[in-house]
């Protein structure tokens, strides 16, 4: 026992030294303890598969290996949706043999070097060892905004009554209570409230500590009234977000000067629903009703650090410019584009997942100094330009751990074998080099240094989602940008608490996250009382 008990010490602590050769400081900044358990990779679970990470046709594949003839069906099917076998015609756009050889395509690899990062990653001013969890989250959302808050909110309060009639309950909102009003709301994700509104109640979530500092009449009035803008401007009155838009560049803004990311980041949507353990107690017609959401969210995050430099939201439905192109590759390739505009010329390693993965793209993005790591999928990805032999499987049964790879330039293809066909397209690191996946119960298994990368980063990033969520606001308002404010103040307090744990604040308190947004909350209701629950 004591035996076994040093050999899976031993393998944890090899992986924990892989993953941090790849500029993850999950320790730091994760909180994962001892355990990474959510990471499919890098995990002490036993349960865990790397297949999870790797797209919807290879989990498939994986699934067919668990329920039943496992040796069987990993060498006839396991092509990830790439076809049958090698004389498939593979997916739309991709290169016979002779055309790839035409193209520059080769199995001669060559060194690659990605040059060296032209920034050093941080937060870009240093807090004084007294700030407060208010004064991290008003590095984005600042005085200015809130008191721009007051006025658009009462301009709309005057509006609405010149028309509907007056509303004697109504007064004008103040900044104090605007900022108790974001603070009620945001008590939601750190007390997991089904309702805001249940803070007045007498049942489960009610919080009577925090309840007295407004009635829940005024906070419904100020509810009502809310905006950010109250009339549709007199230029660019079509987008369907203008009621948030100068919300959403002023966060922009502050992410950018408050913060500079490290050389590795990932293009993804950040997980927007609720907690699971949440979502169980809901009927079946909330459910449905939340999965109504009209906007899709695009992150560009720092995998140092879950850092979220950069957003992109656009309507599913509407005049925004991006509705037309809703479910086809350009979209992705477009939302990729906005979300790296500001980081060409700096070296950067960019991981993207199958939507947004394309040579062309990449290609693009080479010429602007970014370099990327992408997964392939024949089903969901551009292919266009890539080896047909590539992308459909051979005949020839393949081992755990096998690859092949074709360059073009400095672009390599590498498709890599692991209980199923994954592909990956890369420019960021060199198809010579090897790297290892270490597994709890299988070991180590052979890859290429850049299925290694790709794994690692795009595990924290999904492991992240769990540290993340405990910011989730779980008001859910009818209005669409509504909903993309409050979630754009989830994402706010993340920043806010990733740059207090980089801080000299840090080692004088040293909050967890749920302390952090406890303390945020009570300092936004200007509670006498601001230390945290323990």
């Amino acid at each position: 026992m004591a035996e076994c008990g040093r050999k899976a010490l031993s393998v944890l602590e090899a992986a924990r030294s892989r993953y941090e050769s790849l500029q993850i400081s999950d320790d730091v900044f994760g909180e994962s303890g001892d355990d990474s358990s959510d990471n499919p990779f890098y995990s002490t679970s036993g349960d865990s598969d790397s297949d999870n990470y790797m797209g919807e046709e290879e989990q498939q594949q994986h699934h067919h290996h668990k329920r039943g003839d496992k040796e069987g069906s990993g060498h006839r099917g396991g092509c990830g949706g790439g076809g049958s076998g090698s004389s498939g015609a593979g997916p739309p756009g991709s290169l016979s043999r002779s055309q790839a050889e035409e193209e520059g395509w080769t199995e001669t690899l060559q060194d690659v070097t990605v040059p060296r990062f032209k920034e050093t990653y941080g937060p870009a001013q240093k807090m004084p060892a007294t700030a407060t969890a208010l004064d991290f989250f008003q590095l984005f959302v600042p005085d200015n905004c809130i008191q721009n808050m007051v006025t658009q909110t009462n301009m709309y309060a005057k509006k609405f009554q010149e028309r509907f009639g007056s509303d004697e309950g109504w007064r004008p909102v103040t900044a104090q209570e605007m900022k108790a009003f974001l603070g009620f709301v945001t008590s939601t994700s750190v007390h997991r409230c089904e309702s805001v509104l249940s803070i007045w109640s007498s049942g489960f979530f009610s919080n009577r500590s925090i309840a007295l500092k407004m009635s829940q009449a005024r906070f419904e009035k100020i509810l009502k009234y809310f905006h950010i803008v109250a009339f549709r401007p007199s230029q660019g009155s079509n987008q369907g977000l203008y009621k948030i838009q100068p919300f959403l560049d002023l966060l922009q803004q502050s992410f950018s000067c408050t913060f500079r990311p490290s050389q590795t980041q990932v293009l993804h949507e950040p997980l927007i629903d609720e907690d699971p353990v949440f979502i169980t107690t809901c009927t079946e017609r909330e459910l449905r009703k939340r999965k109504k959401r009209k906007f899709s969210l695009w992150v560009r995050q720092c995998t140092s650090t879950g850092f979220i430099c950069q957003i992109s939201v656009h309507l599913k439905e509407g005049t925004d410019g991006l509705a037309t192109l809703k479910n086809k590759p350009q979209l992705h390739s477009l939302v990729a584009k906005q979300l790296c505009q500001n980081i060409s010329g700096k070296n950067p390693i960019i991981f993207t997942g199958p939507s947004i993965t394309s040579l062309s793209l990449f290609t693009e993005f080479s010429k602007q100094d970014i370099y990327c790591c992408g997964l392939l999928s024949t089903r969901k990805s551009d292919c266009t330009g890539l080896p047909q032999n590539m992308l459909v499987c051979s005949s020839t049964p393949a081992q755990r751990g096998q690859s092949r790879v074709m360059m073009k330039g400095s672009m390599s293809l590498i498709s890599w074998y692991n209980k199923g066909h994954f592909r990956f397209l890369t420019n960021g690191y060199s198809p010579t080099k090897q790297g290892i996946i270490i597994k709890r119960k299988s070991g180590e298994i052979a890859c290429p240094l850049a299925v290694e990368a790709f794994a690692a980063h795009l595990s924290y990033i999904c492991k992240y989602d769990d540290k993340y969520s405990k910011y989730f606001i779980f008001h859910k308002p009818n209005k669409t940008w509504q909903q993309v404010f409050w979630l754009s103040i989830s994402i706010a307090i993340n920043n806010a608490y990733v740059l207090y744990k980089m801080s000299d604040a840090y080692t004088v308190k040293r909050y967890s996250r749920a302390q952090f947004g406890e303390r945020l909350v009570k300092e936004l209701l200007d509670l006498d009382d601001c230390s945290p629950t323990q």
